[in-house]
């Protein structure tokens, strides 16, 4: 009866936490909501399951992560000139038709992986592609020469 109480006690805070870190869908966390979301399993599996006697262990490890989330996303919010370094910048990765070897080296992107991509917003040849850029969130927009193809995101409740 011991793990089912630890395991509601965990729960309850695992839900508060997670409520108040944000309500961003899975493709739209940060790298640190990510980092928080896939260790909290193993942060409160110890505390849940009595290898840690104490459910305070594993409430410290997931509220410390908790805080360095939200102050990590207060500092890009306070100071915008830090997300560039905890988000990452966007990177033109195709110009004019031509994909830019160097980008997609430096992003570890291959030419495959690319065209997939394209292929993926209808896309049938880079000739029609003026402009692609290599999101932060990993995502590749595509800025075709007659404006078809975008894939840039939607405006969240466009509709579309």
């Amino acid at each position: 009866m011991d793990i089912v109480v630890r395991a509601a006690i965990i729960y309850l805070f695992l839900w508060v936490v997670t409520r108040s870190i944000g309500r961003a869908t899975l493709g739209e966390l940060s790298t640190f909501q990510l980092l928080m979301y896939v260790t909290m399993g193993d942060l409160v599996q110890q505390g849940v399951t009595q290898q840690d006697y104490s459910v305070t262990g594993a409430v410290l490890a997931v509220g410390t992560f908790a805080l360095l989330t939200v102050v990590i996303s207060f500092v890009n919010v306070r100071w915008p000139r830090a997300e560039p370094l905890t988000h990452g910048v966007p990177v033109v990765v195709v110009r004019d038709g031509s994909p830019i070897p160097e980008a997609l080296r430096s992003m570890t992107l291959s030419f495959a992986d690319l065209s997939a991509a394209a292929r993926e917003q209808g896309i049938r040849s880079f000739g029609d592609i003026e402009l692609a850029v290599l999101e932060a969130d990993g995502k590749v927009s595509f800025f075709t020469k007659e404006g078809k193809g975008s894939g840039a995101p939607a405006p969240a409740g466009s509709g579309g």
